[in-house]
């Protein structure tokens, strides 16, 4: 079952709009992402050379003027002057990136191939549903834990670690001022615990009706936030090191969004013994940890389309696997304006408009009031007992009722009203129209609730408008569903639902 179909059983006149607005914050964060794995298995196979091909000046896509392989001795203000071969490496041989928007140029044809790699893995993990994707992250899930293990125990033994551990621990309250910050936290919460875009619905409604779903909510939040703080570790002491090297501020050499995975830490491995070791280990956890959330977002992406269109499932032994295939197909295909030489430009407007930020807080916003408000916390209380054989304490409804969407309003509120455009690496800005791309992306996710909303009203019985949502406000289930007793509809109890997509018999954890 996926999102869409939970949340309109759940029976707010509103929330089957938040399911479509899920699915299709979900697409464009497929359409987007998948183009991550493809840059990390581009410097995955570079890693294999005698020589790494980032470390010099003396390629051909770098600048013998402004390249330096080092600062030492160079004063902050000269530093503007110059370039790393790493970011040279970065913009100029990876992503050839050009001038603006306006100039996609050519196919970057080696990430074109190893694009059409990570979805060719994705669909042959994912199209017999969770009984594949299921053993895949038992490998995909706990194999990055051996990766980060290795990188923390070096890091943290590398002089200068201590410097960016310091770094990391020392917060600096000023930054609370700034709106970006708080998108940024509110985003990466969001996205590491699968938040808003139906992954945890979709694979949870594989579980048996009596699993402790609670208790793994609570797995799920504690693992994810350690490994979190563990990986910071990881990544600072490295951070550390590399200033103490450079003779620079950890501030300076900090990086965040691809800049950290593809700049920061590339320029890191330099400096390390063996660096082409490193350089493998580091790139195959990314890989592993990005490949994990693609597989799991497919298949909440395929649930939610099986769901809505079952008959795109049955008629045949292969129709699930052709459906697959076709959705794989426009998401690569999409993802190809991605991997041109000005692809990084349409990447940040998907990644910034269309899949973080506003949509989420939006979505995660109405989600709370139509779970704790409009369908009752003592149901939804009725129904956790139902399923776990005990009521959640009361710190859960307090989260429920007030504090989640109270901080959502308020960071989504702060964020408009301190909007400031997207620019590309500070400095590169979006023509007035290429924000208008993004808004439209934005808002094709946004105003699914309301226009959704409208529609029901309008197609609801009743003479006057109270009637007409008086009646679009009762629940599609007459009641909690129960062990014995499945959700009935009320405006269809005489006719039977269409099963899931997906076998229910499949035990899934949705802690993995």
């Amino acid at each position: 079952m996926s999102i869409c179909t939970t949340i309109q059983e759940l029976c707010f006149f509103f929330c089957t709009g938040i399911g479509i607005a899920s699915a299709v914050i979900v697409f464009f964060t497929l359409c987007y992402y998948a183009i991550i794995l493809a840059w990390a298995l581009f410097y995955l196979l570079q890693s294999f050379r005698a020589t790494l091909p980032w470390s010099t000046c003396d390629n051909p896509w770098n600048n013998k003027t402004t390249c330096r392989e080092s600062f030492v001795n160079i004063s902050k203000e000269d530093r503007k002057n110059f370039t790393s071969p790493v970011l040279e490496y970065w913009e100029g041989n990876v992503l050839k990136i050009t001038a603006g928007i306006h100039d996609l140029g050519t196919m970057r044809w080696e990430l074109v191939g190893y694009l059409l790699l990570v979805w060719i893995i994705c669909y042959f993990t994912v199209f017999k549903g969770t009984k594949s994707t299921g053993k895949a992250m038992y490998f995909t899930a706990t194999f990055p834990y051996v990766m980060l293990l290795i990188l923390l125990v070096r890091g943290v033994t590398l002089e200068g670690a201590s410097l960016g551990i310091k770094f990391y621990l020392q917060p600096n309250m000023t930054k609370l001022m700034e709106p970006q910050v708080w998108i940024d936290a509110g985003t990466q919460v969001f996205f590491s615990y699968s938040l808003c875009i139906g992954v945890l619905v979709s694979l949870g409604s594989f579980n048996n009706y009596n699993n402790n779903c609670l208790k793994d909510t609570v797995i799920i939040a504690c693992v994810n936030s350690g490994t979190s703080f563990v990986a910071g570790f990881a990544i600072f002491s490295a951070l550390g090191f590399m200033a103490n090297e450079q003779g620079m501020e950890v501030s300076e050499v900090a990086e965040k969004g691809p800049g950290l995975a593809f700049i920061a830490y590339p320029k890191e491995v330099l400096l390390l013994p063996a660096p082409q070791l490193w350089s493998c280990l580091f790139f195959i956890m990314i890989f592993l940890l990005g490949i994990s959330t693609l597989l799991t977002d497919t298949l909440a992406l395929m649930t939610s389309m099986g769901d809505l269109y079952p008959s795109m499932f049955r008629g045949g032994k292969y129709r699930k696997a052709g459906f697959m295939a076709v959705g794989c197909t426009i998401l690569y295909l999409i993802g190809l304006t991605m991997v041109t030489e000005g692809g990084m430009y349409i990447l940040q407007l998907f990644d910034f408009y269309g899949a973080s930020g506003f949509t989420l807080l939006w979505t995660a916003t109405w989600q709370c009031i139509g779970v704790a408000w409009v369908y009752g916390d003592e149901k939804f209380y009725d129904s956790l007992e139902a399923m776990v054989g005990y009521r959640p304490g009361q710190y859960y409804r307090i989260c429920w009722k007030y504090l989640a969407p109270l901080l959502n309003m308020a960071i989504f509120l702060f964020s408009i009203i301190k909007y400031e455009p997207l620019k590309y690496n500070k400095k590169y800005e979006y023509p007035y129209w290429g924000h208008m791309i993004g808004w439209a992306l934005a808002l094709s996710s946004m105003l699914c609730i309301p226009i959704r909303m409208i529609v029901v009203i309008r197609r609801s019985e009743g003479n006057t408008f109270m009637e007409k949502l008086n009646n679009a406000r009762k629940p599609a289930c007459v009641q909690a569903p129960s062990k014995k007793l499945e959700c009935q509809l009320a405006d269809n109890s005489s006719q039977e639902s269409p099963p899931p997509p997906y076998s229910s018999k499949t035990n899934f954890e949705t802690s993995m």
